[in-house]
C-alpha cells in the first residue's frame, strides 16, 4: 500500500514541478500533492514538502543581469547576504569553478580551498573547509560552507605545525579509522599551506 502510494504521488508531482532549481512562484504542485494525498489516506494528515518552507525566488530574468547575487553561509553566521558581485571562483571537487551572471544552474560539491569574491577592483578571499554551492538559473549563488575564514586571518606557522602533526598522525596510526582521520587533516592543512603559498 504504502509502495504504492509513493508511486502515485510521485507519479503526479513530477508532472507540475519545475526545474530543480527553481522555487514554483505558486502553491500549484503542492496543493496537486495535497490533494492526492487526502484521495489516498484521508485519515492522515500530508506531510509539508519543502516549497511549504521557501521563499518563492525571483523569475529567471529574459536577459543576463550584470551582477550576481551571492549567499555565502555557515552553521552558525551569514558571510554574505544578497551581495551582488561580478564574480565568484569556487573550489569545487572538479576544480576550480568561476561563476558569472547568467551562469547555468548548477550544484557543485566544495572541497577545501579558496572562495575568492571579486567586486570590481576588490577581491575578497576567504578559505573553505567543505560544502555545496548551488547555482540558480536567475543569476543567484548560494554557497554554503561547514567553516570558512577570510584568508587575510590565517597563521602560517599554525598551518606549518597542524601539517606536521597530520603527517605524524597517518604514519602511526593503527586503525583504518585514525588514517582517515588523520588524511583528512593532511587535506585541509595541505589546501590551506597552498593557499598561503599562492
Amino acid at each position: 500500500m504504502l509502495r504504492q502510494t509513493t508511486r502515485l504521488l510521485s507519479r503526479s508531482t513530477v508532472r507540475a514541478r519545475g526545474f530543480a532549481t527553481e522555487v514554483p512562484a505558486t502553491a500549484s504542485a503542492d496543493s496537486t500533492f495535497i490533494e492526492t494525498w487526502k484521495k489516498v489516506t484521508p485519515n492522515m494528515d500530508p506531510p509539508k514538502t519543502p516549497s511549504a518552507f521557501m521563499k518563492p525566488r525571483p523569475p529567471t530574468p529574459t536577459t543576463i543581469p550584470t551582477k550576481l547575487t551571492v549567499n555565502f553561509v555557515l552553521p552558525y553566521e551569514s558571510l554574505l547576504s544578497a551581495k551582488e558581485v561580478d564574480m565568484v571562483i569556487i573550489p569545487a571537487t572538479t576544480g576550480q569553478m568561476g561563476v558569472l551572471p547568467g551562469h547555468v544552474p548548477t550544484i557543485a560539491e566544495l572541497k577545501p580551498g579558496i572562495l575568492s569574491v571579486h567586486e570590481g577592483n576588490d577581491t575578497k578571499n576567504y578559505f573553505l573547509s567543505s560544502g555545496f554551492a548551488f547555482i540558480h538559473a536567475n543569476s543567484v549563488a548560494d554557497i554554503i560552507a561547514i567553516e570558512a575564514v577570510p584568508i587575510d586571518q590565517i597563521d602560517p606557522s599554525s598551518v606549518q605545525k597542524g601539517l606536521a602533526e597530520f603527517t605524524q598522525k597517518l604514519s602511526s596510526a593503527s586503525t583504518d579509522l585514525e588514517r582517515a582521520e588523520a588524511q583528512i587533516g593532511i587535506d585541509v592543512h595541505g589546501a590551506l599551506n597552498s593557499a598561503l603559498a599562492g
